[in-house]
């Protein structure tokens, strides 16, 4: 592990100085040797005569880019050993505008100033006193100058999460941008006749090889997380003091009870205490997110909802949310008194408490026992025989071999009369209309991910177990839960290829007997799982710019306007059509998706590549359901996006576009 003087709190030690003296001195000699010594080269760029400065600037840029990238990504520089300098956008533009007109203008930058004096030029001296005295000047007018200071603060801000870029992937295009400006400019000093050498040799394809290659090293080790591994500057750090004055950094164990019952969504509880301790008591429905794994664990909520951190007492889950905060987390608090508090005025009988309680306080009381201290469901190690990868299909020879596992949660999805004359051993029947309903005015809309998540506890599923899906007659009732699973990030299901027509066809085990009745679970609602769900509007856009691909998996006759049982017939502009039902092939065998490799074929005639963005819909989200699983979870496309509303909404939306037949 390395470390850093900032890191180690010893910036003001003799070494620091030192070091930054003899990095100094070594800067100044490289920037001398490249010819920042002189005015006239410096101002030279703007005319085209020399562009070394590009060069050199793009040089330094990207080694010291792709060096911390790789250190960090690696683990050899822990992130909290850098300083990350505070973003102030309007301060750092009106700042840089000035630089920028001084620097055309006097042909000197700061630091190419302080080189230019070291070799002694006169008009360097002269840059570098006018820079004294306008610190010197904006030092004194500072009381009037503040609102500029702070215009546009934001704290620590990065910009590659706001272009949906990976830390690596900005990292290996700001070096292909090195690549190309190096390339450039010896193109046009080249053509100009004032340079170019590298051209006729060997170094410029050499450099530039390298450099891609260092690129792609630290697109392989950085983070994948799209934030910043850490981001505290200091107004992060004034905020959260703020919120600690204010109490309102807590919960208080009664706070916490109420909210847990009534399902909050968006809450997250987390235990940061050891694995033991943990698996020996632990309040219902937390995650166990010891301190050495806290941040990756609870990335996903990250600024989401709400985080309640709890150990034993608060020290540990303090410390943790005092890391968490200086990574950028800012939905981080502490349950008062921690697990001990929340034992003592939440699970405490009500006959040992000392004082008198009515009886409103004392049913509130029981029912805070009744829930957390209920038998949870069990839940054991991943198992090694569950299939991989998940979500996908499984066969009915291995479904019968592993009935009975704890793990396995089976769903019959044929009719109620279907499933009572006989079922799977330990199935349970799941009428898939029961997790739609009117969201937002909108009928048979797949229901928000709380209301889903209590459907999944009532039917005593965790987010260990594998749900397998046995579909009737048809096969988009199953991708239709499937969906549901999808909405809240449950990636543990499987569907049967056959269905139950297979099953029986087979003379597999049959049951009429109910299986035993199992506590209800408590299943978590992660507020960033549904990350594919779009809205009219996204779809309106794709509809008029042509990407996304908008694919209405319909059937053709409604595409085309012929049948309609919509406010209006037809289809959205822009989109193609591919039936849902193509994928798939009924029989007296049972239903079955077609081989992957005919779906691959069939799709790649409407998609570029896996990366191609594309948008599915049809009336009511159940046959797009089938298509999103086909494209994600069988053929591994990447960007795919679900249109719940569909038609239903869009046909009734006199604002929105129809394309009539053949259009």
């Amino acid at each position: 592990m390395l470390s850093t003087f900032y890191g180690t709190d010893r910036l003001d030690s003799p070494a620091a100085w030192a070091a930054a003296f003899v990095l100094g001195v070594l800067f100044g000699v490289a920037l001398e040797r490249a010819g920042f010594g002189s005015s006239r080269r410096l101002a030279a760029v703007f005319y085209l005569d020399d562009l070394a400065v590009i060069k050199v600037m793009f040089t330094a840029l990207v080694t010291a880019l792709l060096g911390l990238v790789i250190l960090t990504g690696s683990g050899l520089l822990p992130p909290d050993q850098l300083f990350y300098l505070p973003t102030v956008y309007g301060a750092h533009l009106l700042g840089g505008l000035i630089l920028g007109a001084g620097f055309a203008m006097g042909g000197w930058c700061p630091g190419t100033a302080a080189v230019g004096l070291a070799s002694g030029k006169l008009d360097a001296l002269l840059f570098l006193a006018g820079g004294i005295a306008g610190c010197i000047l904006y030092n004194e007018l500072f009381p009037w100058l503040q609102p500029l200071a702070v215009w546009g603060e934001a704290g620590v801000d990065f910009l590659y999460p706001h272009l949906g870029l990976s830390q690596g992937a900005a990292a290996f295009y700001v070096s292909l941008l090195a690549v190309l400006a190096f390339w450039g400019c010896e193109i046009l000093e080249h053509r100009r006749g004032v340079g170019g050498r590298l051209l006729s040799g060997r170094f410029l394809p050499t450099f530039s090889l390298a450099l891609l290659a260092a690129a792609a090293v630290a697109y392989l080790v950085a983070p994948v997380d799209m934030a910043p591994v850490s981001a505290a500057g200091p107004s992060r750090e004034a905020e959260l003091l703020a919120r600690i004055e204010a109490g309102a950094d807590h919960l208080e164990p009664e706070d916490l009870a109420d909210r847990l019952l009534a399902r909050e969504p968006g809450l997250v509880v987390a235990d940061v205490r050891s694995e033991a301790e943990y698996q020996a008591f632990h309040i219902r429905g937390a995650l166990h997110a010891p301190l050495p794994q806290v941040h990756e664990i609870l990335a996903p909520y990250k600024n989401k909802g709400r985080i309640v951190l709890y150990s034993g007492g608060m020290t540990h889950a303090a410390q943790a949310r005092d890391s968490l905060a200086r990574q950028g987390f800012r939905n981080v608090y502490l349950l008062s008194e921690g697990l001990a508090g929340f034992r003592e005025r939440v699970l405490k009988p009500v006959s040992l408490r000392d004082e008198p309680l009515d009886p409103e306080k004392a049913a509130r009381i029981n029912a805070w026992r009744a829930f957390f201290l209920a038998a949870p469901a069990a839940v054991g190690p991943e198992p090694a025989e569950m299939p991989q990868p998940l979500p996908g299909l499984i066969e009915t020879e291995w479904l019968a071999q592993h009935l009975g596992k704890p793990w396995l949660k089976i769903i019959d999805l044929r009719s109620q009369p279907e499933y009572n004359t006989g079922h799977i051993p330990g199935a349970v029947y799941l009428n898939y209309d029961s997790l739609r309903g009117v969201v937002g005015g909108v009928s048979s809309m797949l229901l928000p991910a709380e209301l889903l998540a209590g459907h999944f506890s009532l039917l005593g599923i965790t987010p260990r177990d594998l749900v397998v899906l046995v579909p009737g007659e048809r096969m988009h009732d199953a991708t239709l839960v499937g969906m549901a699973a999808e909405r809240l990030g449950h990636r543990r299901y499987a569907i049967v290829q056959g269905g139950m027509a297979k099953w029986l066809k087979e003379k597999r085990p049959l049951t009429t007997a109910l299986p035993a009745a199992a506590p209800p679970s408590y299943y978590p609602v992660n507020p960033g799982a549904d990350d594919f769900t779009v809205e009219a509007h996204t779809v309106l856009e794709a509809s008029r710019t042509g990407r996304p691909l908008i694919l209405d998996v319909r059937p053709v006759e409604y595409f085309r306007g012929e049948k309609s049982e919509e406010a209006r017939a037809g289809h959205i502009p822009g989109a193609k059509n591919r039936p849902f039902s193509e994928d798939v092939a009924a029989g007296p065998e049972g239903i079955f998706f077609k081989p992957a490799a005919e779906l691959a074929a069939a799709y790649a005639r409407l998609l570029l590549d896996k990366e191609a963005p594309v948008i599915v819909h049809c009336r009511t989200g159940h046959q797009a359901s089938q298509t999103f699983f086909v494209l994600k979870r069988l053929l591994g496309y990447r960007n795919v996006k679900y249109y719940d509303a569909g038609w239903s909404e869009w046909a009734s939306r006199p604002e929105l576009p129809v394309a009539a037949a053949g259009k």
